[in-house]
């Protein structure tokens, strides 16, 4: 197998990939060609078929295929020129090689969130969260083995529980740390924020949005789902519902970003930030295991708009 983050400029290759997107388009001169991304476990690439001739075979997306290629460099990213296409056949292929997993022990980063449920004072959040994350095995399931994005950050397999548990902790690291923040409302809200992850993004291996992902989006999955499961609850107070529905609309802290509303309450500006700064460690963290391994630099990072360097001295 020749992962996708072994790849050279200049090299020739004959390998298994899966396709995630695929369409035909034309060039300025009005002729077809095939362009697509293909993925493994360790990344995406974009492909082009510049001739679509009988060796480029039938095939969807979603489909493993068997490309014939050479790596080239355009716009400073690898890109493949494609030669040969067909579909591949079962047992040429090994799912897993198709699957980013995370690096860490699901069960232990699981049995962790399950610790900081058990830490909630209110009885009315600790059944809330009881109901979700331990009795719901549906929603149990898909939180562990989701990912946090499509490609951004924590992309793979666990990423949604791991990017989860760090926020949470991150927000009981700072609650104590200022006025008028309750951590009961904070904790709960950081382990709901990207719940309707579960329903916006498929599983892998095609990981990609669904029709709700794209039409409603995580945050307003998350925020109907909470509201039907307070619903579930005796005597859940209608003020601690819009508290928490205030913390899980506002998380992406800008209009711009995809909030409906900015944050307004402590427990809802301390997990933006505390989402925000997860999620572009980890790019850092991310691009920097990616990097060349003969340079500190790692190069240039489009989502944070910068060149990022790895600290030896």
């Amino acid at each position: 197998m020749r992962y996708i983050e072994d790849l050279k400029d200049g090299e020739n290759i004959i390998v298994h990939y899966l396709c995630k997107k695929k369409e035909t388009l034309k060039t300025k001169s009005g002729k077809n060609y095939m362009s697509m991304i293909l993925g493994d476990r360790t990344g995406t690439i974009s492909a082009k078929a510049w001739t679509l001739n009988n060796d480029i075979q039938n095939f969807e997306t979603g489909d493993f295929i068997k490309v014939e290629a050479t790596v080239v460099t355009y716009v400073d990213d690898l890109q493949l020129n494609v030669r040969k296409i067909r579909k591949s056949m079962e047992g040429e292929y090994l799912p897993a090689d198709y699957i980013p997993t995370t690096d860490k022990d699901v069960n232990a980063l699981y049995a962790a969130v399950c610790e900081m449920i058990q830490s909630i004072e209110n009885t009315h959040i600790g059944q809330l969260l009881t109901n979700i994350f331990v009795e719901n095995q549906e929603i149990k399931g898909a939180f562990l083995q989701h990912s946090a994005a499509r490609s951004m950050h924590h992309s793979y397999m666990g990423g949604l529980c791991e990017h989860t548990l760090s926020v949470a902790q991150i927000c009981d690291f700072l609650a104590p740390r200022y006025k008028f923040v309750n951590r009961d409302l904070l904790i709960c809200a950081a382990l709901l924020h990207d719940i309707g992850k579960i329903y916006e993004l498929s599983d892998f291996p095609e990981n990609d949005y669904t029709d709700d992902g794209k039409l409603l989006g995580h945050i307003y999955i998350g925020n109907e789902l909470i509201g039907e499961e307070v619903a579930k609850i005796d005597g859940f107070p209608p003020a601690l519902k819009s508290l928490l529905q205030h913390c899980i609309l506002s998380h992406h802290g800008k209009h711009e970003f995809g909030s409906p509303i900015l944050p307004k309450t402590m427990e809802a500006m301390i997990l933006s930030y505390a989402d925000i700064t997860d999620a572009h460690v980890k790019m850092v963290e991310e691009a920097l295991e990616k990097g060349p391994a003969t340079s500190e630099w790692a190069g240039y990072n489009r989502v944070l708009a910068r060149d990022l360097r790895k600290s030896n001295f």
